[in-house]
Formats: structure tokens, C-alpha cells, sequence
């Protein structure tokens, strides 16, 4: 840091003298982009007038400091431009997204819940966790306390009351395991 810092107008001075070393320098790392060039300049020396009072003028080489801040403005830039963006793109989105009729949906549920409550509560029990929860046997039996080949039993009577109840109603049991 330099004790006095020079007056705006020799600042200007200075950052006027090294905008063409600058310029070439940037052309140079920039792929001859000349817009790119041009806004990483002005950037840097906005950069070094906006800082010009904390800047060593006197010692240090100014040049090399515009030369580095420039750099990394161009590896920021770089970087932006590689980075993946997260989520979905505009274009995954339709126009229009479907909206499905749910109806159905909510009377099946309906139907399957009423056939539920008709089922002997231990065999309801059995059922509900294996093919609604969807728990593994030996889980279920430690679960509600019972041998596995009871909770078998329970779920297969339980199942076949079920496809009965479901029946009754003139509902057919496709997704209902035999």
C-alpha cells in the first residue's frame, strides 16, 4: 500500500496508458472475441478506479494487478458459462400439463376401503401390511406378534374374503394377488 495514494486525475493517467497492453493482453486469452475483450477491459479498470485508494501505484507494477484481476474475470466468466444448470429446463415443461381425472382414483380407494372394513379385523390386520404397507413377512408376524405361517394364513383367508367382498360390489380384482 502506498502511503499517498495518487490523485484521480494521475490515476486516470495511468489506467489510460495501460488500456491498450490490456486490451491486447485480454485478445489474447479471450479468443479474439472482441465484445468479450471489450467488457472484461472496462470491468478491470472500473475495477482499479473503484479501488484506486487501496492500490499500491508506486511499487508495485500496475499493469500486473490489471493483468490478474482481468485473468480471473475471464475464468469467471468461463466457469458461468460451463456450469450445468440444476433442475428442469423451460423446454421439459408442456404448455399445458394434463390434468388427470381423479375421480376414479377416489372411488376405487373408496370401494377398497369399504371392502377393508367387511374383512375379520386379524385378517384386515395381515393384509394391510403386507400388500398395502407393503411390509416383508417376517417383519409383519414380529410386528403383531404371531408365528409367519399364521401370518400367512391370515393374509391368504384375508385376501380371498377381499376379492369376494370386491366381487359383491361387481368389482373386478385385477391388481389384487392371488
Amino acid at each position: 500500500m502506498a502511503d499517498a495514494p495518487p490523485g484521480p486525475d494521475h490515476c486516470a493517467e495511468l489506467l489510460l496508458a495501460e488500456r491498450e497492453r490490456l486490451q491486447r493482453f485480454v485478445t489474447s486469452l479471450a479468443r479474439h472475441d472482441p465484445y468479450l475483450v471489450e467488457d472484461i477491459v472496462q470491468e478491470t479498470l472500473l475495477r482499479a478506479w473503484q479501488l484506486a485508494d487501496r492500490l499500491d501505484w508506486s511499487d508495485l507494477p500496475i499493469r500486473m494487478w490489471l493483468f490478474r484481476v482481468a485473468r480471473h474475470l475471464l475464468i469467471d466468466g468461463w466457469r458461468k458459462d460451463r456450469a450445468v444448470p440444476v433442475g428442469i429446463a423451460a423446454e421439459g415443461f408442456p404448455d399445458q400439463a394434463p390434468v388427470a381425472d381423479q375421480t376414479a382414483q377416489v372411488l376405487d380407494r373408496r370401494v377398497l376401503v369399504d371392502s377393508l372394513r367387511l374383512l375379520d379385523p386379524i385378517h384386515r390386520e395381515a393384509v394391510v401390511h403386507i400388500h398395502l404397507l407393503g411390509r416383508a413377512g417376517p417383519d409383519t408376524a414380529r410386528l403383531l406378534g404371531i408365528p409367519g405361517g399364521t401370518l400367512k394364513s391370515r393374509t391368504h383367508y384375508g385376501m380371498q374374503a377381499l376379492r369376494r367382498n370386491l366381487a359383491d360390489r361387481g368389482v373386478a380384482a385385477h391388481g389384487i394377488a392371488s
